[in-house]
C-alpha cells in the first residue's frame, strides 16, 4: 500500500479578488480552515441520556504570507476599503486545492472572506517579511 498522506507540498492555496486571481500573493507559509461547530446537549426528564445535536456556525481560518513584492499590499487595501465602505461589491475568496499522490484532487473553497487583523513583521534582519491573515465565511464547500 503507497504511502497517501499529503504534505505542504501538494497544496496550492489562492486569492481571488472579485473574481481574479492574485497569482503573485504565493508565497504561503501556512494555511489553517476549520468549519466552526457547536455542540448543542439537552437532558429530558424521564430520559437516561442526554440527547446531541450540532449547529454550524460558519468557516474560520488563518493563513501566514511571505512576499516578494508589494501585490499583498494592495490585497490589505482591498480588504481595508471594503471595511471602510469605500467598495462595498468586493468579495475576496480563498481556495486550496489538496493534491493527494493518488490523483484525488479535492478543492477547499471559502467564499466571500472576510478579515480580522493584518499584522505584518520582521522578525530579524535575517527573517523574511510575514503578513499573517485571519479570516472568517459564512460557508465552506469542498468540491
Amino acid at each position: 500500500m503507497s504511502d497517501q498522506r499529503i504534505k505542504g507540498q501538494e497544496v496550492e492555496v489562492l486569492l481571488v479578488v472579485d473574481g481574479e486571481m492574485i497569482d503573485t500573493v504565493t508565497d504561503v507559509r501556512s494555511f489553517e480552515v476549520a468549519p466552526k461547530l457547536e455542540i448543542k446537549e439537552e437532558g429530558y426528564l424521564g430520559e437516561k441520556n442526554n440527547r446531541h445535536d450540532e449547529i454550524f456556525n460558519g468557516v474560520r481560518g488563518r493563513m501566514e504570507l511571505h512576499y516578494e513584492n508589494a501585490d499583498v499590499f494592495d490585497l490589505m487595501q482591498s480588504i481595508i476599503d471594503r471595511a471602510k465602505r469605500r467598495t462595498p461589491g468586493t468579495q475576496i475568496n480563498i481556495k486550496a486545492t489538496l493534491n493527494f499522490p493518488n490523483g484525488d484532487r479535492p478543492r477547499v473553497l471559502v467564499k466571500d472572506a472576510h478579515f480580522g487583523e493584518i499584522p505584518f513583521s520582521f522578525g530579524s534582519r535575517s527573517d523574511y517579511g510575514t503578513v499573517s491573515l485571519d479570516f472568517a465565511a459564512d460557508d465552506i464547500s469542498v468540491l
